[in-house]
Formats: C-alpha cells, sequence, structure tokens
C-alpha cells in the first residue's frame, strides 16, 4: 500500500460537509506552562469527541453497493467504533462492532447508541480483532482497520491539512501512536507540505508497539498493562502504518503515566475542555520533555475526549493532590477533649479547608491515651500547605504528610 499526497486531498473532499473543521488555536497558558508555542487542534469537537470519523467515514464512502448492503466490521477500544458506527447508520450501513473487555463503558455506550452491534470479546486490541476477523468471514462482511488500511490513513490526514493552512508557520507536530494510522496520515501531508517540518511520535511507555519495531524487539511484556492512554494502547503496530509513517518521523517518544494524567488535568483547566488520555497524549510530551521542545511552535491535536467520567473525576483530583492544593495530615496528641477544635481552630486561621476528619483511637502505635487523626485539607498552592503545617507545628501539633 502506499498513501500520496493527493489520496488525502481527495479525502478532504469526500468528507467535506460531513464532518466539522475543528478550530486550531493558540494556547498563551499552555504556552507560558511548556515553554513552547503552542497550537491545539480541538479534534475532541467532532460529533463522536474524536479525529476517527475522518478516517472511517472515507473508507465508508468508497465502498460498493454490495459491500454497503452486507455491512461492515470494525475491532475497537471506542472512538474508531464511535465515528464509524455513527456514519454507517447516516449512510444505511449495518454495522457490528468487537471491543475489548477492558473498554471504558462510556464507548461502549455510545457506541452501542449510534446503532451498531457491540460484541465484547478479547483482552485487548489484538484479540478484539481477532474475533472482528472470523466473524468477517462468517458474515461476509467488509472489515474496516482502525489504522492499517489507506483510506482511513487518508482520512487521519486530513486533520495535519487543516492545521498547516490555518498555522503555516507549525514547526513540530507531537503525534500520538497506536497503531500508526494517524501519524502515517499527518506525517504524509504535513512533509508534503512543509518537508522542514519535525513529526514526533508517542506513545505510552507500557505500549512501546512502535518503538519495538523500530528496534527489532518484541512487546509481549505489555500485554494486561493499564494505561490511562487505552486509545493507543496497541500491541502491535500496523505494517502499513508502519512502512508509510517510519520514513518520515523524525523521532518518538515514550511517556509515563504521570504526564497523561497533568496534561488532561491541564485541558480541563486550562483549555475547558475534555481530553482522553490517548488524546492528551502530545501535551503529555510537552510536559515530559519541555527543552525537546522549548521555544517552537507546535501544533498539538486533542485526538479525542471520550474519557469515563469517573476516572476524569479521579485524574483531577490526583491533580489536586500532586499541586498539594489537597494534603492528608496526620496529628497524634493526647486524647483530650478540645484537640481537634483547637487544630481546626488553627488550619481555619491559616486560610484552609477541612475536608475530611478520621479519628482513630484503637493505633497500636499511637500512646493509650493519645489519639491520631488524619486530616485532608483543601489548599491555595504547596506554598500555602507549607505554611499551614508550620502553623499547627508551631502550636504543638506537628503533621505528617500521609
Amino acid at each position: 500500500m502506499t498513501l500520496s499526497f493527493d489520496d488525502i486531498l481527495a479525502a478532504r473532499d469526500r468528507l467535506a460537509g460531513h464532518i466539522e473543521r475543528t478550530p486550531c488555536r493558540y494556547s498563551r497558558t499552555l504556552s507560558e506552562i511548556t515553554g513552547a508555542q503552542v497550537w491545539v487542534k480541538f479534534e475532541n469537537l467532532q460529533f463522536t469527541a474524536a479525529f476517527k470519523e475522518r478516517g472511517a467515514l472515507n473508507a465508508l464512502l468508497q465502498l460498493g453497493e454490495n459491500a454497503r448492503k452486507r455491512g461492515v466490521i470494525a475491532a475497537s477500544a471506542g472512538n474508531h467504533s464511535q465515528g464509524l458506527a455513527y456514519h454507517a447508520a447516516r449512510l444505511g450501513i449495518p454495522v457490528t462492532i468487537v471491543m475489548p473487555k477492558g473498554t471504558p463503558f462510556v464507548k461502549v455506550q455510545q457506541t452501542r447508541a449510534h446503532g451498531a452491534e457491540v460484541v465484547i470479546d478479547g483482552e485487548g486490541y489484538d484479540e478484539a480483532s481477532a474475533c472482528a476477523l472470523k466473524l468477517c468471514d462468517d458474515r461476509e462482511l467488509t472489515f474496516v482497520h482502525p489504522f492499517n488500511d489507506v483510506a482511513v490513513m487518508a482520512g487521519q490526514g486530513t486533520v495535519a491539512l487543516e492545521m498547516l493552512e490555518d498555522v503555516p508557520e507549525l514547526e513540530v507536530l507531537p503525534v500520538p501512536i497506536g497503531g500508526g494510522g494517524l501519524i502515517a496520515g499527518v506525517a504524509t501531508a504535513a512533509k508534503h507540505m512543509n518537508k522542514d517540518i519535525s513529526i514526533v511520535g508517542v506513545e505510552p511507555a507500557m505500549y512501546p508497539s512502535f518503538t519495538a519495531r523500530m528496534r527489532g524487539v518484541n512487546t509481549a511484556s505489555a500485554v494486561g498493562a493499564s494505561t490511562i492512554a487505552e486509545g493507543i494502547a496497541v500491541k502491535a503496530v500496523g505494517d502499513e502504518s508502519y512502512a508509510i509513517a517510519r520514513p518520515l518521523i523524525d523521532e518518538v517518544m515514550l511517556i509515563e503515566e504521570p504526564f497523561f494524567e497533568r496534561a488532561i488535568a491541564l485541558y480541563c483547566n486550562v483549555e475547558k475542555t475534555v481530553a482522553e488520555g490517548a488524546g492528551a497524549a502530545s501535551l503529555a510530551a510537552l510536559l515530559a520533555h519541555p527543552r525537546k521542545f522549548r521555544g517552537k511552535k507546535c501544533g498539538l491535536i486533542i485526538t479525542g475526549g471520550n474519557i469515563d467520567t469517573r476516572l476524569l473525576a479521579s485524574v483531577l483530583t490526583r491533580e489536586l493532590v500532586r499541586e498539594q492544593r489537597l494534603v492528608s495530615l496526620r496529628i497524634i496528641g493526647d486524647d483530650r477533649p478540645g484537640l481537634l477544635a483547637n487544630v481546626a481552630t488553627v488550619i481555619g486561621q491559616m486560610g484552609a479547608n477541612i475536608v475530611e476528619v478520621a479519628h482513630n483511637r484503637l493505633a497500636l502505635d499511637v500512646p493509650a491515651k493519645g489519639a491520631e487523626f488524619d486530616i485532608m485539607i483543601e489548599t491555595r498552592d504547596a506554598r500555602h500547605a507549607q505554611e499551614v503545617m508550620d502553623a499547627l507545628r508551631e502550636r504543638g501539633y506537628p503533621p505528617r504528610v500521609v
């Protein structure tokens, strides 16, 4: 298979009027935080909240009449399935989606809501894909691969086409890599429009499929690993997507989990927008490797915003803990009336808020006449938290951070 710039231009013409031409906006605050000059492409504003609509629709629009009648099938952890299901329903094409067992409930629910038959099978994408291929043969359906398909890659490449039309001066595009379909399309378009632009692949450290392929090693140890960026948690990159993308990529970065979490929180708190783990990968790369991007004009793609609300709440709360805006303090003192009131008074006088209190008289490492308190407090920042702890220490209630 080959992918040309003309394929991407043709995909743009097919998709016109069927998908959103999402905005690409400069972020002054993210630029200040990262040290780079940051533009954000909001693909989470697509109807199904992810860029995957582009490739899925481009593939559907090229099906023959018989294939449309029989229907299509795909294996996906979520965003490809939703894009395929939504546009197949619009076009009157039956669709079956096989999703891995660990797929977030929100993605399963939304895929079914678009009218797809959802089959839950396999521990990860690779096992789900094997199941989908078997069903494809049994039912004589057309398999629409989420990344190893030129029509899909061409559709994804329209993201870069729009970005460089809006911001021609972009110098670096950090692009998430799962199976490689997005980066193959983006790199093909971007390098054609600006041969000097740098394409940086971004992978979760738990699933380094592209990196492993480059180094000639396997990633069997990653099976079962749990990453918040499940949308790019693919054991093996696609053969065709790898062949197309590899010559066009300047570097691939492996990102640890805390940077994905911080990126999700920043998008929420700074840009007031929701990004899933994989969707925040490009920003995570800037946070993990600031020197690599400092001063450069970087185009970041929020590839998707389909994150489970419970997980999002957890990520945002964990970020408050990292910033020490939520701090759990342990205080041991004499078990006498008024002790807790005195501690609460100090905390209140310092302008902090008590969120939760746990009172333990039975801990064996506490004197029989003593008591242990775990007090969670809300502060303005790390400096304020330290001021509260200093005040408690001065009043005779030395705290320990739990």
